[in-house]
């Protein structure tokens, strides 16, 4: 039997089933997906509008969280409105072309999200660690630069997937995606034919990007540790720390959920469906929700500014 008889030929739509298992509950799961979303927009649009209006949060610190709120919007707003479809709305069919943009999105956002996570622990590691020197190394001039390179990478370590998939795939087994997304391994494993070069090349993306900042997010860390315990008082012990925590708090969450997602798809052949896709949802909406909530909670000078805003 030739390959054209048992598969499909370059199909031009491809079918989203949300959460598998739960497809009865979906339209009352999509609520608290809803809500997070809308908390996550409005969250980092007034973020986006303090940072922005107030000049003294003209500081590269503030930059980066502004730069974070931005990509937040983007990612969350990448996936929901297409989420809430098939929750709601029961519209499963996406175009292919626009499935390989969005899944293209989704990773160069979070490729974004992870860079700018990095720069912002060396933002904090200068500042601890050589504070007279911290405003002539982290420039307007440097922030821009690092801006442009986290996300010139982003786009090219992505685009070489989404080639890969476009060119190299003809014949595909099914049209039905086992998501809520459209995700690369999810339309990866969709091929009839060989998927071992895209496997390779979703597995070298992966450690490039997350390997690569979380090794020297936790090199500077332990570089700024080092130097917050020798400093003689308490009090600066506790102010230098406190300006980490948010940042901590942000890149922890991010990174756990990451891995747990990531390596349940490829490696959790006993984990019930519906909890992967759960989490891997999670994964992309939880730091959009959270890390205004967090820089708005921890930050000091944002949260004055906030409870100003609200008071008049």
């Amino acid at each position: 039997m030739s390959i054209s008889n048992i598969t499909i030929f370059m199909p031009s739509m491809l079918t989203l089933i949300g959460i598998p298992g739960l497809e009865s509950v979906q339209c009352w799961i999509g609520i608290p997906f809803c809500a997070m979303y809308l908390i996550a927009m409005i969250g980092n649009s007034l973020l986006l509008f303090i940072i922005k209006s107030e000049r003294r949060l003209h500081e590269p610190m503030y930059i980066f969280v502004g730069l974070l709120g931005i990509t937040d919007i983007a990612l969350a707003t990448t996936i929901m409105p297409k989420m809430l479809g098939i929750f709601w709305f029961h519209v499963p069919q996406i175009y292919f072309d626009s499935c390989l943009l969005q899944m293209g999105l989704i990773h160069m956002f979070q490729g974004i999200e992870s860079g700018i996570l990095l720069a912002m622990a060396l933002d904090r590691y200068v500042a601890i660690c050589y504070p007279l020197r911290h405003s002539g190394i982290f420039t307007h001039q440097l922030v821009a630069q690092i801006g442009a390179i986290i996300t010139l990478r982003a786009a090219i370590l992505v685009a070489p997937g989404l080639v890969l998939i476009k060119c190299k795939f003809q014949f595909y087994h099914t049209t039905t995606i086992s998501h809520s997304y459209c995700e690369h391994m999810a339309i990866v494993k969709l091929a009839a034919e060989n998927v071992r070069v895209n496997k390779i090349y979703g597995l070298f993306v992966a450690f490039a990007v997350a390997g690569f900042d979380l090794t020297f997010i936790t090199l500077s860390y332990i570089q700024i540790f080092f130097t917050v315990f020798r400093l003689p008082q308490k009090e600066a012990r506790l102010k230098a720390f406190n300006t980490c925590i948010a940042h901590i708090c942000v890149f922890l969450q991010f990174y756990l959920l990451a891995f747990f997602s990531f390596f349940t798809h490829r490696f959790g052949a006993h984990v019930p469906p519906y909890i992967h896709i759960l989490f891997s949802s999670l994964y992309l909406l939880v730091p959009p929700f959270l890390n205004p909530l967090v820089y708005g909670a921890k930050t000091k000078q944002i949260r004055i500014h906030v409870v100003k805003m609200f008071c008049s």
